[in-house]
């Protein structure tokens, strides 16, 4: 969602219009009118015709709506506001949805024309409103108001991830899109109308693991006990040619404590945080040679009670020495691909001294069943000096961790977007 408003040309705050003192007195008034949410009335009126109510302005402006009144707007087309007296000019454009999002704008040096620069949503009602200056400096006022059509096109829906509840703070937000988005800057449409809120606030940015797939996180772990909500403002708004926005239903999650399980596959030691605290070292064993644990940052998928696990689910075969079929207890899982953190009896006699498992990391059951307890969906499981190859970022679980921020933030439609120079920062309201 574009949450920017124009008060001048592309030139940016600094930039003024031709000088007249007059004209800076009735700028000043609106642009503190927005900034505080007040009327235009709240300069107050001192004798000068500068601090009088606004007159009507209706005659003086017009817009590029349809000749019929009952025609919608075309969402297609950017909208543009002219001042048709030669007397007068625009001073201040602010236009919004029926949602509350801004359309951003660019205004003439010299006050003749305004036009809008984001996209109109389809099916929506806009209010516009509209503040001018005449010859004598007097501040006038008109709001219009419109629809705009609903073009024929399919709709991109979204659907954010996890579902509702409480999650570890190592848990992303995730959004699947029903359509593929491509181009750049399809996706820098897409990603400015996702948005993920948190209480309290962290910087964020999003990832597009694919053309249909959207991680977020922080650039550290998630604060603990924190609310975590994700929104969309796409509906409506045109992504591509023939795709525009639809609508999604917002997710709120919060986090529990910080828990964190250090793995060391040298050791053979699982160290347990809280908080920074360590609460738990339990002896564990590790992947053998050629089954090693991957190393890297996982994140707590889910737990069950029991699994059955078999051999031949990763590749070995029943005749091998190495073939196994058992039912696993107490056994959080941390990869797609089968690893998890479970109840390992048959090998407790190597857990603390060797590394003797097919991958997962096995303890004692009383070790196990704690560990089942403390940890929830989204706990980070951390695991060092192993010989297995990295964990994946993406894929298999929940790599998103493993990647520097500086790497992460690349993965961003919008980074790219600003780099390139296509999406550069504006005036808006709240900084006025």
């Amino acid at each position: 969602m574009s949450h920017t408003v124009f008060h001048r040309g592309d030139a940016g705050p600094d930039r003024r219009l031709p000088a007249r003192p007059r004209h800076r007195t009735v700028v000043s008034c609106t642009l503190l009118a927005i900034a505080l949410g007040a009327g235009l009335a709240g300069c107050g009126y001192d004798g000068n015709p500068l601090s009088a109510n606004p007159y009507d302005a209706a005659d003086e402006i017009a817009y590029n709506a349809p000749a019929d009144s009952d025609k919608k707007v075309d969402p297609d087309k950017p909208l543009e506001i002219t001042a048709s007296d030669d007397d007068g000019r625009i001073t201040d454009v602010t236009a919004t949805d029926s949602r509350g999002r801004y359309v951003a704008g660019e205004l003439a040096a010299d006050g003749s024309r305004w036009h809008s620069t984001s996209p109109l949503a389809a099916g929506t009602h806009y209010t516009v409103r509209v503040s001018t200056e005449d010859d004598d400096g007097a501040p006038g006022r008109k709001v219009i108001e419109f629809d705009t059509s609903t073009p024929k096109s399919k709709t991109l829906n979204v659907t954010f991830g996890p579902r509702a509840g409480s999650y570890g703070v190592g848990q992303p937000v995730t959004a699947e899109l029903s359509e593929p988005v491509k181009d750049k800057a399809s996706r820098a449409v897409v990603e400015g109308a996702l948005k993920v809120d948190s209480v309290p606030a962290v910087r964020g940015s999003w990832y597009w693991v694919d053309d249909k797939t959207l991680h977020y996180r922080p650039e550290n772990y998630w604060p603990v006990h924190a609310t975590i909500t994700a929104h969309s403002n796409l509906a409506g708004m045109k992504v591509a040619e023939r795709l525009w926005g639809g609508e999604a239903k917002s997710v709120k999650i919060t986090t529990g404590d910080r828990i964190v399980a250090l793995t060391d596959a040298a050791t053979h030691q699982m160290t347990v945080y809280k908080n920074d605290a360590v609460v738990r070292r339990i002896p564990i064993t590790t992947g053998k040679p050629g089954y090693e644990t991957r190393n890297g940052v996982k994140v707590v998928l889910g737990k069950q009670y029991v699994v059955r696990m078999r051999g031949t689910s990763i590749g070995i075969s029943q005749n091998s020495s190495d073939s196994y079929d058992l039912m696993v207890y107490w056994a959080a899982q941390v990869t797609y691909s089968g690893e998890y953190v479970h109840a390992a009896p048959w090998s407790v006699g190597q857990q603390g001294y060797a590394n003797v498992s097919h991958g997962c990391t096995g303890m004692s059951n009383g070790s196990a069943q704690w560990f089942y307890d403390t940890v929830r969906q989204g706990d980070i499981v951390k695991v060092v000096n192993s010989y297995g190859k990295e964990m994946e970022p993406f894929g298999n679980g929940f790599g998103d961790w493993n990647l520097d921020w500086a790497k992460w933030s690349k993965g961003s439609a919008l980074v790219a977007a600003n780099s390139n120079g296509t999406n550069r920062a504006r005036l808006r309201p709240e900084s006025v």
